[in-house]
């Protein structure tokens, strides 16, 4: 499987920031600046996760946006992406409608079966209507366990660390800001950037 190039993601030479944005241009940015600053580590973060990057920068700009990972693309339905009348096995491929097993007990079956376009129908609103209902949860989620990932590669030898780490996954972000204001301001940013930047204020 082709891995999708992420959204946006930040460089760190050293303790300090690079450059953010679009993957091919901070690729860039970090080839240049490895040329003059050799002796320092530079890393390169995916924002949605929080996790380092591993980049092949050999070469001209040229090779390095070539290698890099594509963006991910959706195409609109054609014609020839419909399905075929007639008889068909289970799911619907061409649609991304793909056939699994589920285990369900027999009064959920039952219930399935008298909703209106059958078990499948249901279950894909039903867990569209979960998605929509806990999409604030899960981006939460999200954000925080990218927090920590980037907290682990940049400040995992930072004083309070660990207290910070347990204020972080106990939702106290006045104790987490608390506890990470000492730490180099670049990481420190970037750090309640990724972990808040969802949230309102306050």
């Amino acid at each position: 499987m082709v891995q999708a190039a992420p959204q946006c993601v930040t460089a760190f030479i050293g303790q300090q920031r690079l450059a953010s944005g679009p993957l091919a241009e901070v690729a860039l940015a970090v080839m240049k600046a490895s040329r003059s600053a050799a002796e320092k580590t530079i890393l390169i973060f995916n924002d949605a996760n929080g996790r380092a990057l591993d980049l092949d920068l050999r070469g001209s700009e040229r090779d390095i946006v070539a290698r890099l990972p594509q963006p991910a693309s959706n195409p609109p339905l054609s014609a020839e992406d419909l399905p075929e009348p007639g008889p068909r096995g289970p799911g619907r491929p061409r649609l991304g409608v793909v056939a699994r097993e589920v285990t369900l007990l027999p009064r959920h079956w039952e219930w399935l079966g008298t909703q209106p376009g059958g078990a499948s129908v249901a279950l894909r609103k039903l867990v569209e209507a979960a998605r929509r209902s806990s999409g604030d949860l899960d981006r939460s989620r999200a954000a925080r366990d990218a927090a920590y990932h980037f907290m682990s590669a940049m400040a995992g030898d930072l004083p309070n660390f660990e207290e910070a780490s347990r204020a972080l996954f106990g939702d106290d972000r006045r104790q987490f800001v608390a506890l990470i204001a000492g730490w180099p301001g670049d990481i420190r940013d970037h750090i309640v950037k990724l972990a808040f930047s969802d949230r309102a204020e306050g």
